[in-house]
């Protein structure tokens, strides 16, 4: 099941996708949806960010080729940070390049996890029992600010629209074995599978919540494939007018356009 948010006719709301259209329901996707009967095709209707999250979690390193493309080792452990929930935004939105950091905004495709019911200290064999479903999301990174400038991650992950999410949560879907792509205006940039994850999905719901209370409707990104702008030779990072597109099989597609700080 394909879950939306969006607006439509001024209303914001929650609403179940079948193929191009889209079934108004009542209520939130943690706690039961009522389809209200009224329906619209996906053309006339704005999409959100399928989740407004409590937190945003999110791993670095974790996947086995872009560790390598880091010239970094397998972490022994998730490489948890964290993103500020005001970097949310949906699909077709900016990317906005920050005024006090424009010149090193990096992509980075995720699979990203949805949190259902509140879990704490869940083991990994239960994990996904607490997973509302799964979404595509963009890691957008100041580099500079991130590796260069500051002492940790945090400014660098979490300007205003660098955590793109949508296009909807998908409830059914294998995360160990879903192919994932990034485009930067039609060229493919990063093609993958989260089979090379170094830690899976259920290890990292686990994890998680060993580190804290996962609320409903957390969002854990689960980590970047190789390809990212940074490792390229030259580096390739995003630039105003550029538009952006990450791809999850059994999923969907998330695409954003970039422009400059107004």
């Amino acid at each position: 099941m394909k879950i939306a948010r969006f607006v439509a006719r001024g209303v914001e709301q929650y609403g179940i996708v079948d193929g191009e259209r889209v079934q108004a329901t009542r209520g939130l996707p943690w706690e039961s949806l009522e389809k209200t009967g009224t329906e619209y095709a996906l053309a006339e209707v704005k999409l959100l960010a399928p989740v407004q999250p409590p937190d945003v979690i999110a791993i670095g390193l974790n996947y086995k080729l872009h560790a390598d493309e880091s010239g970094m080792p397998y972490p022994a452990a998730p490489v948890i940070f964290l993103k500020a929930t005001s970097a949310v935004v949906g699909p077709g939105d900016a990317i906005v390049l920050p005024e006090m950091a424009p010149s090193a905004v990096d992509y980075e495709a995720e699979l990203a996890i949805v949190i259902g019911r509140s879990c704490r200290k869940v083991s990994a064999e239960a994990a996904l029992d607490y997973v509302l479903g799964y979404t595509c999301g963009n890691d957008v990174s100041a580099r500079d600010c991130q590796l260069k400038l500051d002492a940790q991650w945090a400014r660098g992950k979490s300007f205003d629209t660098f955590c793109p999410l949508g296009p909807w949560i998908e409830t059914d879907l294998d995360p160990d074995q879903a192919p994932i792509r990034l485009e930067l205006n039609g060229e493919t940039m990063q093609e993958s599978n989260t089979s090379d994850l170094i830690f899976s999905c259920r290890t990292l719901v686990s994890y998680c919540s060993h580190m804290a209370t996962l609320r409903p409707g957390t969002v854990i990104m689960t980590g970047t494939p190789s390809g990212v702008g940074m490792a390229r030779t030259p580096p390739r990072y995003l630039q105003p007018s550029d538009h952006v597109s990450v791809t999850i099989e059994g999923i969907g597609t998330l695409s954003n356009y970039v422009r400059a700080d107004e």
